[in-house]
C-alpha cells in the first residue's frame, strides 16, 4: 500500500461512521444502470473467469480459521470485524454494482486464516489489510511483517499457536516502511527483549527515516486522501466498499514500532537468523523507499515483499505519497530471478496467497517485471513522440499476455494512473503547452465555464443527456464546473454523484472504486466532522530525530503570519547533550544542529522525553515550564510568540466541493 500510517489512522476514525453518515443521508446510492451493467458484463467475456488456479492457490495449505470474534479497544472501539465482508461469498456472481474482476478478487482476499506455505513456513491471511508471516526456525520463530495494529497481531500469533508448538518469537523481519508491515509489532514481542538482545528485528537501510518521514510531513493531507482511497466512509456491502485489492480493509487499532537492531544496506548480504540461511535483495524506490526481497535458503523460498503480488501495484499512490520508479522496480524483480530463479519453489509475498512451483513463479514474476518495464518504457516512447500526459495514459494497454493474466489486473494500482506517475516521474506536471502553464484556480475557472456554457440549469441540462447515454466520465468532468462555481447547488452535486457512482460500480481498481464512491457519499451528505486522528503514532513520534521534529515543526509554520518577525531560541536537551538553534525570519524556521546563538531571545532546557509528551500532547509547554520540566532562560513571551505562529491543521477539508 503500498502503504503509510495514514492507512491505520483513518480507519480508525470512521468505526460506525458510515451509520452515523447514513442517518442524514440526501440521497442515497443508486443501482447499476444499464450502461454500468453492460460495461461489467463485456469485462466477463474479455477476461479468463473459467480459470480457477488462483482459488486453488489460495486455498492450498489452509489449516485454521480465522476466529470470528471482533476485536475491540478498551472504550469497546472496534479494531477489526472478521465477519464485515461475509456478504462477498466465493463462487457467487458479482452484483450489478461492482466490477466482476474486482469482485473476484475481493473473493480471493476473503479466503482466510492460518495457512501453510511450505515445511515450516505459516501465513496467517486477512487478519489485517497484510499477512503475517511465521517461519520455524532453530530455536524459536521469526515473525516477518507483524500487521498494522498490535491487538490484530497478538490474535495472529495465537491462532498460530493454537495449532503449532508454542516457541518463543525470536526475530522479527520489516520487510519495507509502510505500517502495514511493522505497526503490529508490540503484537508479538516485549520490546524489553528487544533491548536484551533477546530478540532481534531486522529492516532495509533507511527503514526507520522512511516509516517515520512519510507519516509528518504531509500527514494531514495524506490521512484525509486515505479515507477516500480505503473507503472507511463506506459501509462494506455491494454498493459500498468491497476491499481494496490489496486486502481487504485496515485494522484499527494500536500503532507500534521497535526499531530495528539489525540493518540490511545492499544486496547480496546474507544473515543466519534462527538457524536458516537468508539472502537478501535491497530494492530502495521501489513499492517504499526502504525495501527488500529476501530467499531462505534451506527453505527454496522466496519472498517478494510487495513488489510482487497479485496485482499491478500502484507507482504512485491516490492518497498521495512520492512516485515510485517502474524501471527499477522492474530490475529488481529481474534481479530476483537471477539470483533465485533456478532454484526457488515458492514464492510468497506480505499480500495475496503463494505461487508454488519453479516454473509457475518465474511465470509470474517475469509478467510483473516486464508490467513495470513497458509502463516505463511505453510512456517515455509517447513522450518523446510529443503525446501529452492524458494522451499516453489513454493510449497504452498492456500486451496481451501481460493484460490477461489476473495477477497484472489493476486491483490495487491501475496503467492509467500508473502511466501519468512515470510521465511526472521523468517531466513533471507540465505538459509543454503554454496554455496549462497557469491555469486558473478551480473554482475562477469553473465560474466562467459555467458562464461560457450558458448557466447552471443549461449545463446540468446538457450533462443529464450524457449521463442518459452512459458517458459518465464526461459528466463527471463537466458538472465538476457546476459544483465548483455554484457549491450550494444540491442538484449539481446530485448528478456529480450518480456520475461517480457509476464509475465507482464499473471501477476494477478498489482504490478508485472507494474515491468514486467516497466522492458520491459526500456530495451528497456533506463532509461528516469525525474525531480527528493524530498523524503521528506515539512510537512514531520517539523514533523522529530531532531534525525531523524541528522540519516537521517549520512546515507548520504560518509564513505570512510570522513573516517580518525575528525570534531566536536555543534548545538544549540535558538527558543527550544535544544543542540545536532555532531563528524564525522571513518567514521561515531554520535549526542548525550543534549551536547556540549568542543574541538568543531565550534558551529552553528540556529533556528529549519532556519534548516527546509536548508533541503528544500528554503535557502542554506552559504546564511543562510551570513544572520545572523545561527551564527557560530569557523572554518566556518570545516562546509563546513563536508556537502561536505554529498551525494546527483542520483534517477535514473538502475535496470534491470548493
Amino acid at each position: 500500500m503500498h502503504y503509510a500510517l495514514c492507512l491505520k489512522l483513518v480507519a480508525g476514525l470512521v468505526i460506525g461512521a458510515s451509520l452515523a453518515i447514513s442517518a442524514v443521508a440526501a440521497d442515497k446510492p443508486k443501482p447499476a444502470t444499464t450502461a454500468t451493467k453492460a460495461a461489467n458484463s463485456a469485462l466477463l467475456k474479455d477476461l479468463p473467469f473459467s480459470d480457477k488456479t488462483s482459488f486453488e492457490q489460495a486455498h492450498k495449505g489452509f489449516i485454521a480459521p480465522l476466529p470470528q470474534a471482533a476485536i475491540k479497544g478498551k472504550q469497546g472501539n472496534m479494531i477489526w470485524d472478521p465477519k464485515q465482508y461475509s456478504f462477498i461469498k466465493e463462487g457467487e456472481p458479482a452484483p450489478d454494482t461492482v466490477n466482476p474482476s474486482l469482485w473476484r478478487q475481493s473473493q480471493l482476499i476473503n479466503i482466510s486464516g492460518l495457512f501453510e506455505v511450505a515445511d515450516g513456513i505459516y501465513q496467517v491471511r486477512n487478519q489485517d489489510l497484510s499477512n503475517m508471516t511465521i517461519v520455524e526456525g532453530k530455536s524459536g520463530l521469526t515473525i516477518m511483517d507483524p500487521l498494522i495494529s498490535a491487538e490484530t497481531a497478538k490474535v495472529a500469533l495465537d491462532l498460530y499457536y493454537q495449532h503449532r508448538p508454542k516457541k518463543p518469537v525470536v526475530a522479527v523481519i520489516y520487510t519495507h516502511s509502510h505500517v502495514d508491515h511493522y505497526g503490529g509489532v508490540r503484537g508479538v514481542v516485549d520490546e524489553a527483549d528487544v533491548k536484551s538482545g533477546k530478540v532481534k528485528i531486522y529492516a532495509p537501510v533507511g527503514f526507520l527515516e522512511a516509516a517515520v518521514a512519510e507519516n509528518v510531513m504531509a500527514g494531514n493531507a495524506m490521512s484525509r486522501r486515505a479515507s477516500y482511497m480505503y473507503g472507511n466512509l463506506l459501509p462494506p456491502d455491494p454498493k459500498g466498499q468491497v476491499g481494496t485489492g490489496l486486502g481487504s480493509t485496515t485494522s484499527a487499532g494500536t500503532v507500534t514500532l521497535i526499531p530495528p537492531t539489525d540493518i540490511i544496506k545492499e544486496t547480496g548480504e546474507t544473515r543466519v537468523i534462527d538457524g536458516l540461511n537468508y539472502e537478501f535483495l535491497y530494492a530502495p524506490g521501489s513499492e517504499a523507499p526502504s525495501e527488500m526481497l529476501f530467499y531462505i535458503r534451506e527453505k527454496k523460498a522466496l519472498n517478494t515483499a510487495e513488489d510482487s503480488t497479485h496485482t499491478l501495484h500502484n507507482t504512485y499512490s491516490l492518497r498521495g505519497a512520492k512516485i515510485r520508479d517502474p524501471l527499477a522496480w522492474s530490475k529488481y524483480l529481474n534481479q530476483a530471478m537471477d539470483m533465485w530463479g533456478d532454484e526457488a519453489e515458492v514464492m510468497f509475498a506480505m499480500h495475496h496467497w503463494p505461487v508454488w512451483g519453479n516454473r509457475e513463479l518465474n511465470k509470474h514474476i517475469g509478467l510483473q517485471r516486464d508490467m513495470y518495464r513497458y509502463i516505463n518504457d511505453e510512456t517515455l516512447r509517447l513522450a518523446n513522440q510529443g503525446y501529452t500526459m492524458v494522451e499516453i495514459a489513454e493510449k497504452i494497454e498492456l500486451p496481451e499476455a501481460v493484460a490477461k493474466h489476473f495477477s497484472n489486473r489493476g486491483y490495487y494500482g491501475s496503467v492509467n494512473h500508473d502511466v501519468k506517475a512515470t510521465y511526472v516521474l521523468y517531466l513533471g506536471w507540465f505538459i509543454g503547452n503554454p496554455a496549462t502553464l497557469h491555469v486558473l484556480t478551480p473554482v475562477d475557472a469553473s465560474k466562467r465555464y459555467v458562464e461560457m456554457m450558458g448557466g447552471v440549469d443549461a449545463l446540468l441540462k446538457k450533462a443529464k443527456a450524457y449521463y442518459d447515454k452512459g458517458e459518465y466520465r464526461w459528466v463527471a468532468q463537466v458538472v465538476n464546473h457546476a459544483v465548483f462555481a455554484d457549491p450550494g447547488n444540491q442538484a449539481a452535486k446530485n448528478l456529480q454523484a450518480d456520475a461517480l457512482e457509476q464509475l465507482g460500480y464499473q471501477a476494477e481498481s478498489g482504490p478508485w472504486r472507494n474515491f468514486y464512491l467516497t466522492g458520491a457519499k459526500e456530495l451528497r451528505n456533506g463532509v461528516a466532522k469525525l474525531p480527528t486522528p493524530n498523524t503521528a503514532s506515539p512510537d512514531t513520534v520517539r523514533a523522529m530525530d530531532l531534525d525531523l521534529f524541528f522540519d516537521f515543526l517549520a512546515m507548520r509554520l504560518n509564513g505570512p503570519k510570522a513573516a517580518g518577525k525575528r525570534i531566536v531560541i536555543n534548545m538544549d536537551f540535558t538527558d543527550s547533550g544535544e544543542k540545536y538553534k532555532l531563528e524564525m525570519v522571513n518567514g521561515v524556521l531554520n535549526h542548525t544542529p550543534k549551536r547556540q546563538a549568542k543574541d538568543a531571545d531565550a534558551t529552553l532546557q528540556l529533556t528529549r522525553e519532556t519534548l516527546n509528551n509536548i508533541v503528544l500532547k500528554q503535557v502542554s509547554l506552559k504546564d511543562a515550564i510551570s513544572g520545572g520540566k523545561v527551564k527557560v532562560a530569557g523572554s518566556e513571551a518570545k516562546v509563546s510568540e513563536l508556537m502561536s505562529y505554529v498551525q494546527d491543521f483542520d483534517f477535514w477539508f473538502n475535496i470534491v466541493t470548493p
